[in-house]
């Protein structure tokens, strides 16, 4: 659960400095995240959440 969590506040300072520094629009963030909300809802969510797990742990052993 803490990578879950270290994730999302990952990715929403992302989504914060390019609203920023006017890399992407309020909108076009509006569309992701409400694609993300709705994608979490759907039987993809288990292979992004398997995904997502594989990669954090590949990152993780790459780094010790």
């Amino acid at each position: 659960m803490d990578i879950t969590i270290s994730l999302v506040l990952l990715l929403a300072v992302g989504v914060a400095l390019l609203l920023r520094f006017k890399a992407v629009g309020a909108g076009a963030a509006v569309v992701v995240a409400l694609f993300g909300f709705y994608l979490a809802g759907t039987d993809a969510s288990d292979t992004v959440n398997q995904l997502v797990t594989a990669v954090t742990g590949a990152l993780a052993d790459a780094g010790r």
